[in-house]
């Protein structure tokens, strides 16, 4: 009885400060691209260690207690299926993010990551077939225009690797949008915290298994680097991924996706203060040019959802 009130106590307090949490959210994000190029250790081991790290503090909760248990046991076997797939798309996005800003600016990264929405629309017009606005289309172009300008602003710097790091960024969107395709289907029957647990977990053993087909080693880095990787725990781990999927069903999609547009923005502020890396005169083009279609695709999507701005 009384982990069935903790239960209620727990979900009344992510539901009261939802939009808040969105927020902190969005902004622990933004350090991942600056943490992850700070960290010398290859994007397998800094994967390894971030879930390693992340999954006894959803695992401990839920497996002592017998409320939570009960709920883990009764995910049906589709729904547990298709969160173990989320956890393999996120460690697509992972992987492909963390060897994206080794390679290319955090900015011209960002940007081409938060295209994701994108994914999410192409993912949900074929398999669901749903009908999209000439508007919508419209500034789906534009924002693909701007990762262009933004991937050709590289292309001169092919040699250095920002091209390949231009390329995988936009593999990290194409992963984030399968990822939340599958989240957005799941959580409307699993709850947050054991939907999280069994995406980290789905995640951890690719880790694992990259590390042992690779040979990848996960120990012997520098203190630093392991530094590195415990703030990416605490900070994009669990004070975004997971604050992520635990906001899910609280707030709006219009409002989650509004502020995520703005993720690109505050990703290259932390990059500019922690790397020094300022972002050319075409760079700086190209993230205008996404972020302003992004906020103009949200806001058309609101529109032919009815979703008044109250909502926000």
């Amino acid at each position: 009885m009384l982990q069935d009130q903790e239960c209620r106590k727990e979900k009344g307090f992510i539901a009261r400060h939802a939009r808040i949490a969105t927020v902190v959210a969005v902004l622990c994000g933004a350090t991942s691209g600056s943490l992850s190029a700070m960290t010398a250790a290859p994007s397998v081991a800094i994967g390894f260690w971030r879930l390693t790290l992340a999954l006894p503090f959803f695992a401990i909760p839920i497996l002592k207690s017998k409320v939570q248990r009960e709920k883990l046991k009764a995910v049906s076997r589709r729904d547990l299926a298709l969160s173990l797939l989320s956890g393999v798309f996120l460690f697509g996005h992972f992987f492909s993010w963390f060897s994206a800003v080794k390679l290319t600016n955090v900015a011209s990264g960002a940007v081409l990551a938060s295209l994701h929405p994108l994914v999410v629309l192409l993912v949900t017009v074929a398999l669901f077939k749903r009908r999209v606005g000439m508007k919508s289309i419209l500034a789906i172009i534009v924002a693909l225009v701007g990762s262009a300008v933004i991937a050709g602003a590289g292309y001169s710097a092919a040699e250095s690797g920002t091209m390949e790091g231009n390329f995988l960024a936009l593999m990290a969107s194409v992963f984030m949008g399968l990822y939340f395709a599958v989240g957005d289907e799941v959580r409307k029957r699993v709850e947050g915290n054991i939907y999280v647990l069994i995406v980290f977990f789905g995640c951890w053993v690719c880790f694992v298994a990259g590390a042992l087909a690779t040979g990848t080693a996960v120990i012997g880095y520098t203190a630093q680097d392991y530094l590195y990787i415990v703030l990416m725990t605490f900070i994009c781990q669990i004070g975004s991924h997971a604050m992520f999927n635990m906001c899910i069903g609280h707030v709006s999609s219009l409002y989650v996706s509004t502020l995520e547009a703005g993720d690109p923005v505050f990703s290259t502020l932390v990059a500019v203060v922690c790397l020094g890396q300022i972002p050319s005169g075409y760079e700086i083009l190209g993230c205008v040019v996404v972020v302003g279609a992004l906020l103009y695709y949200n806001y058309q999507e609101s529109i032919e959802k009815g979703i008044s701005g109250n909502e926000l």
